[in-house]
């Protein structure tokens, strides 16, 4: 009887993690053989893995990464520019604590993206919040909600997350509206959050992306002074796997 009263008192309480580990400490006879003291800490340590498995699921659903990346399946033995000392270095999430940022350059189909997830999916194994942004369909999604009254929320959102990815920047020339924008986002994170930028095209050519030098000038300072650089190089991977399917 008295176990059956704990169990729904736990439960009530929503110690669910303590609730599957004293019934599963209910069905271990050698389990008598620990003290008080040994069984109630393996039931806290339940609970506390318990409750970070629901914090770090909804991270990642927050997050709506673009794929299922983690950085203990980088493949460093292809020749992509990718130093794994560096790679490795960042994967203590030092860098989002700092507030600085990542910029990731390199052609097409090279694994830009699949790295700036798994930079931000170790994110929110350590704690942070992430969200992957496409930036074209972050500046259209920008431009409607302007008219319908969801402009500053969405800008609240951008500028909570810990780590915010702009994937695929400088794919199109940006309107005058789309770079004050960038600005606005850019302003919002700056020394307080961190951002990863992948994109095509190298530092050097993003004054001419963006078209403005003055705001060019005041979105590079937010994003590059601080920032850790990598420059990925090679063949496009998703052409090595269509060609690898086929055979």
């Amino acid at each position: 009887m008295y176990i059956n009263q704990t169990l729904e008192k736990l439960q009530t309480m929503k110690l669910s993690g303590m609730v599957k580990a004293f019934e599963e400490q209910l069905a271990m006879p050698q389990i008598k053989e620990l003290s008080f003291e040994e069984r109630l800490n393996l039931l806290a340590d339940r609970e506390m893995i318990e409750r970070e498995n629901r914090r770090l699921k909804y991270r990642l659903v927050f997050a709506r990464l673009k794929m299922n990346a983690v950085i203990e399946d980088l493949d460093f033995k292809i020749p992509r520019g990718i130093d794994r000392s560096v790679i490795l270095s960042l994967a203590n999430c030092e860098w989002v604590r700092q507030h600085q940022n990542i910029i990731i350059t390199g052609p097409t189909g090279v694994g830009k993206s699949y790295l700036a997830n798994a930079l931000a999916q170790k994110a929110c194994r350590e704690g942070f919040q992430a969200l992957y942004q496409r930036l074209s369909l972050l500046l259209s999604e920008l431009a409607m909600a302007k008219g319908d009254g969801r402009y500053a929320k969405i800008l609240d959102r951008l500028s909570k997350s810990h780590v915010l990815i702009l994937d695929d920047w400088g794919l199109q020339p940006l309107t005058e509206s789309q770079r004050r924008d960038v600005l606005e986002i850019v302003e919002d994170r700056y020394n307080t959050r961190s951002t990863i930028i992948t994109t095509q095209f190298p530092i050097e050519k993003w004054h001419e992306l963006i078209g403005d030098a003055t705001i060019a000038d005041a979105i590079l300072d937010r994003l590059v002074h601080n920032a850790h650089k990598i420059q990925m190089k090679g063949s496009s991977m998703r052409k090595k796997l269509n060609s690898l399917d086929k055979t």
